[in-house]
Order: C-alpha cells, then structure tokens, then sequence
C-alpha cells in the first residue's frame, strides 16, 4: 500500500505539472528508469531518493507519503503505521504538511548504533529536532552534537546533516520541518 500512495502522488504531481518523465528526472536528478519504476509501484524509493524527488517537484515530502486528505477536517487522524526506506531509520507522519504555517512533522525511531546521512534541502528550510526518548547525535557542519531525551535542536538544513544513535537501545525524534515560499503547497 505505502509504494501505491508514493506511486499515485508521484504521477499525479508530475502530470500536473504536465512534465515527462525526463523533464521530472531533468529537475529531481533522478533517472527516468527509477522514476518509471517508482510511479508504477514496482522500486521502493530510498529516504535520499525521496528527498531528491520532493525537491525536484519543490513539494514538501509529506504530501507525497499520505493518502490524498479532505482539507474540510480541521482534525487530522494521521497514519500509525511505521514506514521504512531502510533498515536504519523508521518515520510516521505526525503531521502533513500544513500550506497555512509551512511545516510537516514526522517521528523518528533510529536503530541502535545506526547512523541517517541527509543531503541538504532547499535553502530557507529549517529543521526543529526533539529527542523523546534515548539519546540522539546531530551532524552539522562535519561535527556531531549529542542530544539527550527532552533537549531540542533547531537548524539550518540547507547543508548536509545527520542522525546518529550511538547507543545500545533505541533512539526516538520529533522532526519539524519548516519550508519557505518557495515550496509549492502542492
């Protein structure tokens, strides 16, 4: 089910745009091939590639993981179900992607001595990091900061970054992504 959503959002954004798949793979940086395989569900797309695609589309990455929503609830029930794009890091949408104040936020679990490198996002996007449980390192500009449960982060993610968890146990985040007027509301 999760690949159908990607693979229908996908479709749906590209033709909306009224883009070929080589004018899609020309903006995202991703090959034609994977873009073809991904729209018809037959490649799970990896986190970094995902983030390729949202930028490309300059659309926040939310929109493209949940079902399409009826903007007439002002009370969202979003999905519990894990996701995964590898074995190190799994994420649920808490919170889609809202145009009104710009953000989306995801919960995080890292797996025990595992390490998410993330390329940078557009420029003006801003990244709130809160640690829930266990103990989380933030690499910014090739040096890693420790967070404990309860301590909270905010960066610049327009450079590279990451999350590592040097621990024996579990790490769970919050992530808030805020994007500027550049991203389009989708």
């Amino acid at each position: 089910m999760f690949n159908t959503i990607i693979a229908n959002n996908l479709k749906q954004f590209r033709n909306s745009r009224g883009w070929s798949l080589a004018r899609a793979a020309d903006e995202t940086g991703v090959s034609k091939a994977m873009l073809g395989q991904i729209e018809r569900g037959e490649s799970s797309p990896t986190m970094a590639t995902l983030w390729k695609i949202t930028q490309g589309f300059q659309i926040p990455m939310s929109v493209v993981l949940e079902p399409p929503r009826d903007n007439s609830q002002s009370v969202e029930h979003q999905s519990k179900k894990q996701l995964s794009f590898d074995e190190n890091i799994q994420f649920r949408v808490l919170f889609a992607f809202d145009p009104l104040l710009r953000c989306e936020m995801f919960a995080h679990q890292l797996a025990p001595g595992k390490t998410h490198l993330s390329s940078s996002h557009e420029r003006g996007v801003i990244e709130d990091i809160i640690v829930i449980e266990g103990a989380l390192e933030i690499k910014l500009t090739d040096q890693w900061q420790l967070l404990q449960a309860g301590e909270t982060l905010r960066f610049k993610a327009d450079q590279d970054h990451g999350y590592r968890n040097s621990s024996a146990e579990r790490t769970i985040f919050h992530n808030v992504i805020h994007y500027p007027k550049t991203i389009a509301d989708h």
